[in-house]
């Protein structure tokens, strides 16, 4: 497991409920990572802490495009005819 130190005045400046920011630097991240290609689509969701479905929704509310590997559509095409 790795770990990002944060000072503390910049974690103390967070404008955000001591009780979410763990969770919103995580979604931030996961985001940031997932727009850049840097992390996959599970990958990513999983460091949000998020559903399939939630960290989708997420990113379709920040304009963030899924990225859609031509693997990923035939497993859909595969599921939706079963």
């Amino acid at each position: 497991m790795a770990a990002i130190e944060i000072s503390d005045e910049v974690y103390d400046a967070l404008r955000l409920p001591e009780d979410e920011r763990e969770g919103v630097m995580r979604e931030e991240l996961a985001v940031s990572l997932y727009a850049r290609g840097a992390l996959s689509f599970g990958k990513a969701r999983e460091l949000a802490g998020l559903s399939k479905r939630d960290f989708g929704k997420v990113l379709g509310e920040r304009g963030v495009e899924r990225h859609y590997t031509d693997e990923e559509l035939e497993e859909d095409l595969a599921y939706a005819l079963k």
